[in-house]
């Protein structure tokens, strides 16, 4: 199984169906479980996708409208029951404190897990600088505050083989070439740009409900993995346009200008049965990777470039 993937556990937008959960989205990355936009029903979803809540290392709300948030309550109730060993981060708008307080206090239960809050003042890194990578929160445009969620891995290098056996560089010199930058060999000294090329750390993003715009286009920027809302088709554009929402041609577009390599679209309205007519629009601007995601698929994060 891979080590950076996303699991599904619903795609439903404000109105579950027969086929639909409300909104969930777990992103494995390496030993942490980003949990996305929990709605309803999102812990009967983790069981059905084998997801437990010791897995889960932060809550990331977008914002507080129901599909998005009501499954919170069930999840911090299970992160206590099952004791989790380590502390939760849980992000989301700091205007949205009363009804993340009331989620998370909603019944009476054990507290015996550490639930770290962390509300969002205004966009900008959520991670501390040294960490494994870099979590960022960008402002969208909802009729209530919203911020997508943007996750990047640092840029590194990586030795090239063939270079250090043309050079014959081995055992403790390589240690301390990557240690040092350069290392004394035969009386010339190799530098570690010799040896090495560029490896582009991997990106990922999630961008729910919102109209187009900045926001949009600085969180999809070169990501290897976008998760985006497709609300509606564009025969409903107005309808999106007017409560906040992307079309999937819009989501599409964004994505092809963005440079994304993998594009799934997600949250589709109860009015909408048959999916064909999202993948048939997304693929008239979108010519990479697309998936339109269904509850509990799971997605690898492409490999690295």
């Amino acid at each position: 199984m891979s080590q950076r993937e996303l699991v599904v556990l619903g795609t439903a937008s404000q109105v579950p169906t027969r086929h639909r959960n409300h909104n969930g989205y777990l992103l494995r990355w390496d030993g942490e479980g980003l949990l996305f936009d929990p709605g309803e029903g999102t812990q009967r979803q983790m069981l059905h996708a084998g997801v437990s809540a010791t897995q889960l290392t932060r809550l990331c709300v977008t914002h507080f409208h129901g599909d998005h948030s009501l499954g919170l309550a069930g999840v911090i109730q299970r992160i206590n029951l099952d004791r989790v060993p380590h502390p939760v981060d849980a992000y989301y708008p700091a205007t949205g404190q009363v009804f993340f307080d009331r989620l998370r206090h909603a019944t009476a239960f054990h507290e015996t897990a550490e639930l770290r809050p962390r509300p969002i003042e205004e966009p900008g890194p959520l991670t501390a600088p040294g960490a494994a990578f870099e979590l960022s929160a960008v402002r969208l445009s909802h009729p209530v505050d919203s911020f997508g969620y943007r996750l990047a891995e640092p840029d590194s290098t990586r030795l090239i083989p063939a270079r250090l056996r043309e050079l014959g560089i081995a055992g403790p010199a390589v240690g301390r070439l990557q240690r040092d930058g350069a290392v004394e060999l035969d009386g010339r000294t190799v530098t570690l740009a010799e040896v090495s090329e560029p490896r582009p750390g991997q990106r990922f993003a999630f961008v729910m409900d919102t109209r187009l715009c900045e926001g949009v286009a600085e969180l999809a920027d070169g990501t290897d993995l976008l998760v985006i809302e497709a609300t509606f088709l564009e025969s409903e554009a107005h309808l999106a346009e007017e409560h906040g929402h992307l079309t999937a041609a819009q989501a599409a577009r964004a994505a092809a200008e963005a440079g994304v390599r993998t594009l799934v679209l997600t949250h589709f309205s109860q009015r909408y049965p048959d999916l064909s007519g999202h993948l048939a629009e997304a693929r008239k601007h979108f010519d990479g990777e697309l998936v339109i995601a269904q509850d509990l698929a799971r997605v690898a994060v492409p490999p690295r470039r």
